[in-house]
């Protein structure tokens, strides 16, 4: 096996599900990085069951490139594999475990480049998270810390699977919780009763029809499958037996958006449109309520084509061309936080993560390897100053 390859089976024998810890896979890789004389910084959790890792080789200087992903993958309950899942499966040139594409492939790249560099003129970051699959949520505290240090690499790459494609720009998100509040009765008199399950239906109405507007009048952005921004109920739940109105209901929902949308203005819609269904029915029960909560949000990305972009694109495959993504990464948090070019761009295709038998092909993994290698010369090895 590669050095990748190897690391890669080393990182999935830990089932880093985002329920549980991941604490055995961050001492074994700081151990390592350790040892190759990094200097290293962990972010623990408020339970203390869960850790990012910051890793510097090389000079604490400007500049430089940093490599990010996460370790947190999703659950394999319920999933009907052929291979153990933590247990990683070669057949052929696929690499068969959980995380093998998201996106443990990336990370055991990281680490087998960082075994491999030599002495660095400028900095080699590497940042892993945690709970990414949960709302980018573990990597926050070390994006605060960096901030407060002014750690502003030349160039940040999350490893997320684009199969090497330079990724410049996905939408960001909002999550909502949505609790519809009605008036319980025995359902031979529900025309004297709320029914919680209507409203909640009356709010999904709302927002099939908010779509349709955003659609025909919302900014669009080319280069997406979806060109505009989306609104998405994902789980309704309420009621408990049939003949009982429930009085309570609730709602999972998201929102995912352009550059251009005003998430402010977007969340105040869905209070205003949650008011004017709840108004009419408020004389006759002044209980009835539908409250939107905002449950967790991250930002968009939209890299522009700067020297350093380009710098790291001469180190893809000739003909890679430039792609937008149609799911969330911790690039746009990294943007946010640092100012500095954000690229999206691993190994591994998306359409393999979160599936039963998720793989990775060996040639995605040599790819990706000749990708950083060619990366570390170009950003940490260098003799030219840092990019503007």
């Amino acid at each position: 096996m590669t050095p990748t390859e190897t690391w890669l089976s080393r990182l999935i024998a830990h089932p880093t599900v985002s329920s549980d810890t991941n604490l055995p896979l961050m001492d074994e890789v700081e151990q390592a990085l350790t040892a190759l004389g990094a200097v290293c910084t962990r972010f623990p959790d408020a339970t203390g069951q869960k850790a990012a890792l910051l890793a510097r080789l090389g000079p604490d200087g400007p500049g430089g490139l940093m490599l990010s992903g996460h370790v947190d993958v999703v659950p394999v309950t319920g999933q009907d594999w052929t291979v153990p899942p933590f247990q990683m499966t070669r057949e052929g040139d696929r690499l068969y475990g959980r995380g093998s594409t998201d996106m443990k492939g990336f990370i055991a790249a990281m680490l087998a480049l960082a075994g491999r560099a030599p002495t660095l003129r400028h900095p080699l970051w590497l940042a892993i998270s945690y709970d990414e699959e949960v709302g980018c949520i573990g990597v926050r505290p070390m994006l605060a810390a960096l901030k407060a240090r002014n750690i502003r690499p030349d160039l940040v790459v999350v490893g997320e699977p684009t199969s090497m494609r330079l990724g410049l720009g996905h939408k960001g998100k909002l999550a909502f919780t949505v609790t519809a509040k009605g008036i319980a009765r025995h359902s031979s008199e529900a025309p004297l009763a709320l029914n919680a399950l209507h409203l909640a239906a009356d709010f999904m109405t709302a927002m099939r029809a908010l779509q349709d507007e955003i659609a025909a009048h919302g900014p669009a952005e080319d280069g997406y499958s979806v060109p505009h921004a989306t609104v998405h109920v994902g789980r309704l739940t309420g009621g408990t037996v049939v003949n009982l109105v429930p009085d309570s209901a609730e709602l999972l929902m998201e929102l995912r958006l352009l550059a251009a949308d005003d998430p402010a203005a977007l969340t105040a819609r869905l209070h205003d449109l949650a008011a004017q269904i709840v108004g009419p029915h408020r004389s006759a029960f002044p209980a009835a309520a539908l409250t939107v909560v905002e449950t967790g949000s991250y930002p968009g990305l939209s890299t522009p084509l700067s020297a350093a972009v380009h710098a790291f694109a001469t180190c893809l495959p000739p003909g890679t061309r430039p792609c937008k993504l149609s799911y969330g990464t911790e690039g746009g948090l990294f943007a946010q936080a640092l100012g500095v070019p954000v690229v999206v761009c691993g190994p591994g295709d998306m359409a393999q993560g979160h599936r039963p038998d998720e793989y990775i092909e060996a040639a995605q993994l040599a790819a990706c390897d000749a990708a950083l290698d060619a990366a570390l010369v170009r950003f940490c090895l260098s003799s030219e100053a840092c990019f503007d």
